[in-house]
């Protein structure tokens, strides 16, 4: 059974390391988020309402996987001397992306977007985000 071991083995940062990271992805999703929210709030509809609750926390959700995925896979070291208020920063999106999960607020849910926000412009500031992002700000 030796015979099919590799025999090198390589290892990588996540499953398949394709180099691409922007804070974009966060931001639609915490943007749907705070349209479901918004949709939530003018309609009279309880069946269109449970979707909006619905679709707001699964988006929620991935606004989390997003935050945690750039954290954990894009970043390093040298970011946090650069930067040194990230890991304050990330812990406040993602706990915010938690209680726009558990809010129909609106305010909630820009908060986290500011927050984004200020991930996006730390990230977009690295030397690195001109060959991994995809959506440069104009």
């Amino acid at each position: 059974m030796a015979f099919f071991r590799p025999v090198t083995i390589a290892h990588a940062h996540c499953d398949l390391f394709c180099g691409v990271y922007d804070p974009a992805q966060a931001m639609i999703e915490a943007r749907s988020v705070l349209n479901a929210c918004t949709k939530y709030a003018d309609s009279d509809d309880s069946v269109f309402r449970g979707r909006c609750v619905s679709i707001k926390e699964q988006q929620a959700e991935l606004v989390k996987h997003h935050l945690s995925v750039l954290w954990s896979d894009f970043f390093k070291p040298h970011h946090v001397e650069q930067f040194p208020q990230l890991h304050d920063l990330f812990w406040r999106a993602v706990k915010a992306a938690g209680d726009a999960k558990k809010s129909m607020d609106p305010a909630v849910s820009q908060g986290l977007i500011d927050l984004i926000g200020e991930i996006s412009d730390i990230f977009w500031q690295t030397d690195e985000s001109s060959a991994a992002g995809v959506y440069p700000p104009s």
